[in-house]
Order: C-alpha cells, then sequence, then structure tokens
C-alpha cells in the first residue's frame, strides 16, 4: 500500500480506503463489516469513512462496533464522519452547519462510534443559509476540543472552500484541510478542472468517492439492473437514474479490453485510474463483503502501468461519457 499526505497536513492515508456508504446499516452487519475491515487493515488501509447520515447513524455504531471487535492499535488507522444532514427534523437538526447542529453533531457521532475522538470530520455540504463565518468557527473549536483532528469538506465548491479558508487565515483559526468530491472516469471537472487552483493554494487533500460511479464501472450493469445491486435497493431510485445511461454502459464496455490486456477487472481499472491522479489522497471504495475488498485492493498492482499509451486509451475509451471540459 502506498501513503499519501492529506494535501499539506503532515499525516498520511492510505492510496485506497474503505467506505461505508449504503452498506453498512443496509447490506452489512457488525460480523460482516469486521471481516472487511480486517481484510482492508490487513492490505495497509489505514482510513475508514463514514457519516452521520449514512443509514440513520447505525453505518457509525456498526463501524464502532467492528473495530471494537477487532481490537486494533487506535494510533494505526483513521475514522472520517461527515456532519450536515442531520438525523431529526428540527429546524436546527438537519441539513444545517450552524454552531448548535455541529457541536451536539460530533458529540452523538463520537457516541455512536465508542471513540473519544475521529481523525477526519467533514461538512456533508455547504450550508446557504448559515454565515461560513460561523461554520468556520465551530469546526475550528472542534479541533481545538481534541473531538476531531482535522476538519474539511464534501461537494463544496472551490469559491466555497475558498471563502472557508480565507475566513480562517484571516481569523488564526483552523483551516479546512481536505475535501471529499465524487471522482471517477465520468464526473472528472471538479477534481482536474475547478479545484486545480487550490492544491498548491490552500494545500487542499483528496479522498475521493465513487471510484467505479455507483458501480458501473465494473460491469455489472452491462446487460440490465441486477436484483442484488445497490442501485436496486429502495430509496435509492434517484442514484439509478443519476448513474446509470447509454453513454456509460458504452464506454464501460470499451474499457473491457484494456483491463484484460492488463490482467485485471474493469473495476480495478477504474480505481486504479483514480489514485493515478496525484492530487488524489485517498480513493475511498466500497465492499459489502471481504473478498470484494481483497479485489479492489489489486487496484494499486495497477497504478504503476498506467503509462502514457495506456491513458490515452482509457480516455479516448470514456471521452463521450465525462463531463471533462479540458482536453487532452
Amino acid at each position: 500500500m502506498e501513503y499519501r499526505r492529506l494535501g499539506n497536513a503532515g499525516i498520511k492515508v492510505s492510496a485506497l480506503s474503505l467506505g461505508s456508504w449504503v452498506t453498512y446499516g443496509k447490506q452489512v452487519d457488525i460480523d460482516a463489516a469486521a471481516a472487511s475491515l480486517k481484510t482492508a487493515y490487513d492490505a495497509g488501509v489505514n482510513f475508514f469513512d463514514n457519516a452521520e447520515a449514512y443509514a440513520g447513524g447505525e453505518s457509525e455504531r456498526i463501524m464502532g462496533a467492528a473495530l471494537r471487535k477487532l481490537g486494533l492499535r487506535r494510533g494505526s488507522y483513521l475514522v472520517s464522519t461527515k456532519i450536515y444532514w442531520g438525523l431529526h427534523e428540527g429546524p436546527n437538526e438537519k441539513n444545517t452547519l450552524n454552531r448548535k447542529r455541529l457541536l451536539e453533531a460530533i458529540d452523538g457521532s463520537l457516541e455512536r462510534f465508542g471513540l473519544d475522538h475521529v481523525d477526519l470530520l467533514y461538512c456533508h455540504r455547504a450550508d446557504k443559509d448559515t454565515p461560513v463565518e460561523e461554520t468556520v468557527y465551530a469546526m475550528s473549536d472542534i479541533i481545538a476540543s481534541g473531538k476531531a483532528l482535522y476538519w474539511g469538506t464534501s461537494e463544496w465548491s472551490a469559491e466555497e472552500i475558498r471563502e472557508a479558508w480565507e475566513i480562517a487565515d484571516r481569523r488564526n483559526l483552523r483551516k479546512p484541510q481536505m475535501e471529499q468530491p465524487q471522482y471517477n472516469l465520468f464526473v472528472r471537472e471538479r477534481v482536474e478542472g475547478e479545484y486545480a487552483r487550490l492544491y498548491g493554494g490552500v494545500g487542499l487533500g483528496l479522498t475521493t468517492f465513487s471510484p467505479l460511479a455507483s458501480g458501473v464501472l465494473t460491469g455489472k450493469y452491462d446487460a440490465g439492473l441486477p436484483a442484488d445491486s445497490r442501485l436496486a435497493l429502495p430509496g435509492y431510485e434517484w442514484l439509478k437514474e443519476a448513474a446509470i445511461s447509454p453513454a456509460r454502459i458504452a464506454a464501460t464496455r470499451a474499457l473491457e479490453p484494456i483491463a484484460r490486456e492488463l490482467g485485471a477487472t474493469r473495476a480495478q481499472l477504474g480505481i486504479a485510474w483514480c489514485a493515478k491522479n496525484p492530487r488524489v489522497s485517498s480513493v475511498i471504495t466500497g465492499a459489502s463483503r471481504p473478498a470484494q475488498v481483497a479485489e479492489n485492493m489489486k487496484a494499486m498492482e495497477l497504478v504503476a502501468k498506467l503509462d502514457e499509451g495506456l491513458m490515452r486509451r482509457i480516455e479516448e475509451a470514456t471521452r463521450g461519457a465525462s463531463d471533462r471540459k479540458v482536453a487532452g
């Protein structure tokens, strides 16, 4: 496993990590979660991603219980969570980053995890109603309290990240360190274009999600929607509509011969392509069973093999399905 600095922070994250969205609490119980976490940990993964909203808080409980069951040394791994959507319907309890919500939310997450701190804490979306300065002060105070060690954002615009960073810089507060955007062969413009000035300018690190475009890049949707797939789960119809299109299916099929030449699966190729980007600190992978984790981890073996020629072929295969605006 390769370990990369989280932007300009001193902390290092594994180039591949394991997340729990959809699976924990929906498809995976404590025993199964522990087995997958152990497989990832044994492969060198040191970063496990979560969020308060995943399965209504159940994902944090399951991951925390699984980590306790494994008895891993706390200093050997990183845990993240994300705050914004909330778990209740009150006006100060959902879709907000106000001070009250943030300070109460971190306590709730730590209680569910059974931890005294998380390593990475994200604002899960931007809040258009709360002053950014209020959010920055609250997140800085959480870091100062030791309940989280680094804070960042998820799916914020470059302008929003820059504003938060500049407020923190002027007020001598803890600055946002990392962003968690979607990044894959189809969704590229934000990481490769919009954020370009932030990497050197504010030292932004990336922990990217959905490297397989909700499973489309595995090829399992080539012939339709399997009944046991996550896109077939009740409540995820919106994700199915966003993820599956004729152009994406055609592009995924075009990747098959490239993956075959490398002796790999299309899933491994898609993950390796994300990890090839030096701006990406960690690629968050998902899995519902240990064998799937082990297969995903093999993607690291491909990264060095993706030379300029192969990268051009991958670019050509996916051009019609990508949102990338810059040529090349």
